[in-house]
């Protein structure tokens, strides 16, 4: 399997000295065992020589000395993995730079935006407001001339994603040439947003995604440069950067939701953020809270010790592979627990059995790819359990800030059981260091995958595509006006309209938005495709001692 070197941001693990000074951990010394393990099982501290065997002569204290050095060295090849994996191969920090929580969210907002209505009821008002909202003109955004804490460190994928027409720009041609690939065309004038429909999504991915963008206008009022956009809302990337090795500008720039080394399409935030209302998943931060008090009510030592995932198996090949690693009548068990997830029977049910939150019982949860990246994704993160992350070619916002052995446990996907398996030894025999890797991980997701963060992305994906533009855009001669008076009371009654409900912003923001981090530099790349390579070696090494 070739690996993606850009795949994951950079990270560091750093420690606090007894001042309380963040210092970076120590690469090759292992820190000490620890005390006990926090499965209640008996103390694992540092361990002296029996006085006896100290005592022994001759031959007789050779051959003792023998087996029990050999029983340590058998006892650290796990043991040991606890420094070698989560510091010796924890990512380098590419910058001085810390990631700080957004500092402004406390700021009062600029105005609240008052409740829209619907009418009586009877006809869903076909126009937005004649005025759209935008901060007063003497109020100024930024909070008292403070700089804007610095973005999360995966907002400098921005920068690859535009690469292509940093020197020429972007043409109205060659945006016009990515229409065969876009479901709609997104076009922002003066603070108003405009959709030209090419055709219908799958469910509702098309509308929330069009919500977002009509949220991000009522949060940054009067901020979002005007753009001319080609959306589609497939899962894999269509534009081969083959085709345009020549011209890469020549590309299409068209947004979607993920993907690989040989696209050029440019990621942005799936529309899940918002609400998926066909299966049941209401807004990010809803759904969030309700995983994050799941998890709290069942302890980590308390789930069930093997690795869980539940999805539907027939969209990838890889899916089919991955259900095999269930127990085999012959005995035979990879430590996991894997359940085909029937989308038709869990809407007949009421999704009595497809709840999200119900589904942190296990210690471990597999993540695995669908037809390219999957939307599961966050919320199989969000359960303080360590996540088993099959290695996957697929990129997407989230993913590209997750960093092996920090955030995630990989596994191999050209011998999935066998790495599952070797995973959850790993992490039942050292439950203090495998709760670490889950808490980190769920903390990325609720702290750096917020919705301050997944908003502050997209109004920098737009700005920086702005400034790229070399014409004025302009709004089609098929375009209807979207805002989230029109949108939300022309949407469906019951769960669709619920959603919106939940993830409507009533507030236009009285702070910046995070500020931009520089791009990588290649030396920066090279130390981060390194620092992967060295965990993912480790990892192997250790699935092959113990085969």
């Amino acid at each position: 399997m070739t690996h993606e070197p850009m795949s994951r941001s950079s990270s560091s693990f750093f420690r606090r000295d007894a001042a309380g000074n963040e210092e970076r951990a120590a690469l090759t010394t292992p820190p000490p065992l620890p005390a006990e393990d926090d499965m209640g099982g008996a103390p694992a501290g540092r361990r002296r020589w029996p006085s006896s065997v100290m005592r022994m002569k001759g031959v007789g204290s050779v051959m003792v000395g023998v087996v029990f050095l050999a029983l340590l060295i058998l006892v650290h090849r796990w043991v040991g993995l606890d420094a070698s994996f989560l510091r010796d191969s924890s990512m380098v920090s590419t910058s001085t730079r810390q990631w700080h929580p957004h500092h402004n969210i406390s700021t009062p907002p600029l105005m609240t935006l008052p409740p829209f209505s619907c009418g009586n009821g009877t006809a869903a008002p076909a126009t937005c407001p004649a005025t759209p909202p935008s901060p007063p003109p003497t109020s100024k955004p930024a909070t008292g001339g403070e700089p804007a804490a610095s973005c999360p460190d995966y907002f400098r994928y921005i920068h690859d994603d535009l690469r292509p027409w940093r020197g020429a720009g972007i043409t109205r041609e060659a945006v016009e040439r990515g229409r065969r690939h876009a479901y709609f065309r997104l076009v922002v004038v003066s603070g108003r947003a405009y959709v030209e429909t090419y055709r219908r999504s799958y469910q509702t991915r098309d509308a929330f995604t069009q919500w977002g963008v009509a949220q991000l206008l009522r949060r940054y009022a009067g901020r979002v440069p005007d753009v001319d956009i080609m959306f589609a809302c497939d899962d894999r990337g269509r534009v081969r950067a083959a085709d345009f090795a020549a011209a890469p500008a020549d590309a299409p720039p068209v947004f979607r939701y993920c993907r690989d080394a040989t696209t050029l399409d440019v990621v942005f935030p799936d529309w899940s953020f918002w609400g998926w209302p066909e299966v049941n998943i209401g807004a990010w931060p809803a759904t969030l809270e309700a995983v994050r008090r799941e998890s709290a009510r069942v302890r980590w030592p308390e789930r069930e010790p093997f690795a869980f995932w539940k999805g539907n198996p027939g969209v990838a090949r890889i899916r089919g592979e991955l259900m095999k690693c269930n127990p085999a009548s012959d005995g035979k068990d990879w430590n996991a627990r894997l359940f085909s997830q029937d989308w038709n029977h869990a809407i007949h049910n009421g999704f009595k059995d497809s709840s999200i939150p119900k589904q942190c019982l296990h210690r471990y949860k597999i993540y695995i790819e669908g037809e390219a990246w999957s939307v599961s994704e966050k919320y199989i993160m969000a359960c303080d359990s360590p996540v088993l992350f099959v290695n996957t070619p697929y990129q997407d916002i989230l993913s590209r800030g997750l960093v092996a052995g920090e955030h995630y446990w990989p596994i191999n996907r050209t011998r999935m059981c066998e790495s599952i398996r070797a995973a959850v030894d790993w992490g039942n025999a050292h439950p203090a260091a495998a709760r670490r890797i889950g808490e980190q991980g769920s903390r990325f997701v609720r702290e750096q995958m917020a919705m301050d963060y997944v908003y502050d992305y997209m109004f920098h994906l737009i700005t920086e595509y702005a400034k790229l533009l070399r014409y004025k855009p302009t709004v089609p001669a098929n375009a209807v006006e979207i805002c989230a008076e029109s949108m939300a009371c022309a949407a469906a009654a019951g769960r669709e309209r619920e959603c919106m409900d939940e993830s409507v912003e009533g507030f236009v923001a009285g702070f910046d938005p995070c500020s931009l981090p520089p791009p990588f530099t290649e030396e920066e790349k090279r130390e981060i495709a390194a620092k992967e390579e060295e965990v993912l070696r480790k990892v192997a090494k250790l699935e092959e001692e113990n085969m």
